[in-house]
């Protein structure tokens, strides 16, 4: 066989192969993908994470002495009124001690009162009397002296009469001078004793106060309306100084500290609305508002967040301090918009595009998407209600591609 022959027979079993792989393909059916139609829905994005309920105005209350509980009269949970005795402790010994100071005080506001009198009037009256015999005395000898000087010159008295008068004069005229610095040392010393009482009797006011105080405050009482939601104290224990007795606020609007993974800090804004929820009550929802952004982030166990407060309205009185509660926060809402399930739109870098069913064949189409959720993609621009997109699943999909569409229930 020639080669021209062997050429043509091998152009021929080749176009022979072309030809069955044709039409095996024009036979094979066309492979099944799933669709789903562009629909028009609400949308809104949120952020989901886990909080701590606070009080908003908590008003607690704390030992001020070291003593014993002497009795109880609430029950943790229980709505008291402002004014309304909850607990009282012993203060035995602070009553003591105040009745004590209170009579320091009395007898130092007397040391006092007579220091700003000038002194005691018997100390006062005796270094007075002292000057005025002193200068009585001195007054008389002088007297005696000009006249026995009178009658020496006269030959009238003897020069030993009048030096006898001028000892006794200047023993007088010394008596007065000590009488005189006496009475100054006296006076000065009122002076020191005003001051010195003075905040004696401040100091002893303060000690009345303090005790006052403490002896008052073993009377617990409300300081507001609200709800006792701590009481950690039983009658016969024994608490210190700064020990927690009780603690209430008003829980008709309370605070959820919130938080939220340092990636999702960016959307949160403040006013934004807040779903929470509690396992202990999984069919309640409660609402509020975020009221901070948080400026910081801080560790929160194996986790970077930001805290963000909420305020939550709570009528029933039944969402209470210090439980873990899930958060919800809205961040932004669409409505009667067009959406695309998430898994129909493929990204490529900064573009989103999707694959549109028509005639029974993919068409590959460039899409601008807005707010997304977990499951779905708000179209803005390139799609229209009633569109039918592929969606991924075994077959690998192609522009041009001829499938059979499957919509899915």
């Amino acid at each position: 066989m020639t080669l021209k022959k062997r050429l043509w027979l091998g152009l021929s079993a080749a176009a022979a192969l072309v030809i069955v792989f044709l039409v095996l393909n024009w036979r094979r059916p066309a492979p099944r993908v799933a669709v789903a139609p562009i629909t028009r829905e609400n949308l809104s994005t949120s952020i989901s994470s886990n909080g701590k309920v606070e009080p908003i105005d908590p008003h607690p209350i704390r030992a001020e002495m070291d003593t014993f509980v002497k009795r109880v009269l609430v029950t943790e949970g229980q709505v008291v009124h402002r004014g309304q005795l909850l607990l009282e402790l012993d203060a035995t010994a602070e009553l003591a001690a105040l009745d004590q100071a209170r009579e320091q005080l009395a007898s130092e506001e007397e040391a006092l009162r007579d220091a700003q009198a000038g002194g005691r009037p018997d100390e006062r009256a005796k270094v007075q009397g002292a000057v005025v015999a002193a200068d009585a005395r001195r007054d008389t000898l002088r007297q005696q002296h000009a006249a026995l000087t009178k009658l020496v010159a006269q030959q009238a008295a003897t020069p030993a009469e009048l030096a006898e008068n001028s000892a006794a004069l200047a023993a007088a005229e010394a008596d007065a001078q000590q009488a005189e610095k006496a009475l100054e040392e006296f006076r000065r010393q009122v002076q020191l004793d005003v001051s010195q009482n003075a905040l004696l009797v401040e100091h002893s006011r303060d000690d009345v106060r303090d005790l006052g105080e403490k002896v008052n405050s073993a009377r617990a009482i409300a300081p507001a309306d609200g709800t006792l939601y701590s009481l950690p104290v039983h009658a016969g224990d024994f608490v210190h100084v700064g020990d927690l007795l009780a603690e209430m606020a008003d829980l008709h609007q309370v605070r959820v500290r919130a938080f939220i993974d340092e990636p999702e800090l960016g959307s949160l804004e403040e006013g934004q609305t807040v779903d929470v929820t509690w396992d202990a009550l999984p069919d309640r929802v409660w609402t509020g508002r975020t009221e901070m952004v948080p400026k910081e982030v801080v560790p929160h166990g194996t986790r970077s967040v930001g805290e963000t407060l909420c305020s939550v309205t709570n009528d029933k009185l039944d969402l209470i301090p210090n439980v873990t509660v899930d958060v919800s926060i809205h961040l932004r809402e669409r409505t009667n918009v067009l959406v695309v399930p998430r898994g129909a739109v493929v990204s490529d870098g900064s573009h989103h595009y999707v694959f549109v069913v028509e005639d029974n064949h993919l068409r590959r189409r460039e899409i601008r998407v807005g707010i997304a959720t977990p499951v779905s993609y708000e179209v803005v621009d390139g799609l229209n209600e009633g569109d039918l997109v592929a969606l991924p699943g075994e077959v690998q999909l192609k522009d041009k591609m001829k499938i059979q569409a499957v919509t899915q229930e």
